[in-house]
């Protein structure tokens, strides 16, 4: 199956979109600002993370139901949501010291962390293409990608906030 053209005209921004985020992302995690934050983000980011999750869970199952128009403002949402977290996160590691976890569960943490970090990259491109093809009205192709980007995304999302409550108590 050929790629529509309407599809095409994207993949060199998804493409390019998928490699700065994360270079960008890893640049700015050298930077430090001596700044203090009104805020304390982490459990603001976390909660934006947690809320991801439900809404990606919900936009599935309405879809499911055959309503297109909310799943459609429901993922929209969920970009929107993944992308305030993302800036938050660069945000509160710009302006504060790392963090590390103390706690007896060392190795799961860890796992989780890294798992969640990799996943986190390699997810970009499959919510963009996904995406794309969601607006390019190539809706066979988009349930094919979407069957494995929800997951994926899922699982970013539920592993941020679980990081999250294993490394709150050391903050």
């Amino acid at each position: 199956m050929s790629q529509p053209e309407s599809e095409k005209k994207y993949n060199k921004w998804i493409v390019i979109l998928s490699i700065v985020i994360p270079l960008v992302v890893g640049a700015l995690f050298r930077v430090k600002l001596d700044i203090e934050l009104p805020v304390f983000l982490p459990p603001i980011y976390a909660t934006i993370n947690g809320l991801t999750a439900l809404i990606l869970i919900v936009a599935v199952y309405q879809i499911k139901q055959g309503n297109r128009q909310l799943h459609e403002k429901l993922m929209k949402f969920a970009i929107v949501l993944s992308v305030l977290f993302l800036v938050m996160y660069v945000l509160y590691h710009m302006t504060s010291d790392s963090t590390s976890y103390e706690g007896n569960y060392r190795i799961i943490y860890l796992i989780i962390l890294i798992s969640h970090i990799v996943l986190s990259i390699a997810v970009i491109p499959f919510v963009l293409i996904t995406y794309v093809r969601a607006i390019a009205n190539s809706f066979e192709r988009h349930k094919k990608i979407a069957k494995i980007t929800f997951p994926l995304w899922l699982y970013v999302a539920v592993s941020g906030v679980i990081v999250y409550i294993m490394i709150s108590p050391y903050y």
